[in-house]
């Protein structure tokens, strides 16, 4: 998320010039990266991004200085199923059929426009990637159409959602690293206190969003969405007990409250004898204590801890060592289907 992101930041740069964008369009087998990633070139040579784990950067890298000079984008197959894998002999062992598309783009292409206003308005992108047919002056990126299919041949269809939303409820000197590490993985990041002299520019400079109010009202100006991660950190009960009474009755993509799991319980309780009903399952889906059991305890280790148990529940994953896995580490690749598009979200 924060690779398509910084590569749009770029592309839309007042200094924006031409470039050489490589999209990984399709994967056979195994690959380090998965359809959907990119690299941008810049016409001094300088990166962003990447498509692979460093393996096929230098070799793309080569064939972009053609792709500036002629303009004609160019469709590469890096086949690495034979022990011997590439011809130039460095050896990658993934076993797998990658194919990218090197295409030149100006500043400000329309798609790049489009996904910076959806980013901030939280919607997806719909963007299609043209590489596999007769005529390659027709090849490249733009925003998809109804009629769009995807087809491994010739077009991939990239659905690119908006960067994960979290909102950390509390502002204290632990919330920063919390907030620093989520901007680092390119995640929207909501600050929210009661105390204003703590939710502030200077204390949490990446955060996206600064709410102040009284506690009763809090959840209620910031808003959280279904898609939204919320983690409760005041370090005060009075202030968590009104902010998790009105987050349990909201549908979220994860609620977290830190501290001990007594206090949690006693929270619950609270609220339960001042005439709310509990259910089972909003029980169940409350993650108290956060995070996942790393043996944290600064405030950076914390936060990896909470992040690490975010990013779990995203992906769907149980958060076990890899090595216990047993099935593939990406999941099947699956082309999207394109659902109907309002025209705001398709015309720059």
């Amino acid at each position: 998320m924060k690779e398509i992101q910084a590569i749009v930041a770029a592309l839309l740069a007042p200094s924006a010039g031409m470039s050489m964008l490589a999209t990984l369009v399709s994967v056979e087998g195994s690959s380090y990266r998965r359809p959907g990633a990119r690299l941008l070139i810049h016409a001094g040579g300088t990166r962003l991004g990447s498509i692979s784990g460093g393996c096929l950067e230098e070799d793309v890298m080569a064939r972009a200085a053609h792709v500036f000079e002629t303009g004609v984008p160019n469709a590469v197959v890096y086949d690495t199923t034979s022990e011997n894998d590439l011809v130039w002999g460095v050896g990658l062992g993934c076993h797998g059929i990658v194919r990218v598309l090197l295409e030149k783009i100006g500043p400000r292409p329309a798609w790049a426009v489009a996904l910076a206003r959806n980013f901030s308005q939280r919607r997806t992108t719909a963007l299609a990637v043209v590489h596999g047919i007769d005529d390659p002056a027709t090849w490249g990126t733009r925003l998809a159409t109804p009629g769009d299919c995807a087809d491994p041949d010739r077009l991939f269809l990239d659905l690119v959602a908006p960067p994960p939303a979290l909102t950390i409820f509390g502002a204290g000197d632990d919330a920063q690293p919390l907030a620093r590490l989520a901007k680092e993985l390119g995640w929207h990041v909501t600050i929210a206190d009661p105390r204003a002299a703590f939710a502030t520019k200077t204390r949490f400079p990446g955060a996206d969003a600064l709410v102040v109010g009284p506690a009763a009202e809090l959840v209620g100006k910031v808003g959280p969405g279904p898609d939204n991660l919320v983690v409760v950190m005041t370090h005060h009960y009075v202030h968590d007990v009104p902010i998790l009474r009105d987050l349990l009755a909201r549908p979220l993509a994860y609620l977290g409250l830190l501290g001990p799991k007594k206090r949690a319980q006693k929270i619950l309780a609270d609220l339960e004898s001042g005439g709310m009903t509990i259910s089972p399952a909003q029980q169940a889906r409350l993650h108290a204590p956060v995070g996942l059991d790393l043996g944290a305890e600064t405030p950076e280790q914390v936060a990896l801890s909470i992040l690490a148990e975010m990013q779990a529940v995203l992906a769907r994953r149980n958060a076990r060592p890899l090595r216990e896995r047993t099935q593939p580490i990406h999941e099947v690749f699956a082309p999207p289907v394109l659902a109907a598009q309002k025209p705001a979200e398709q015309t720059p």
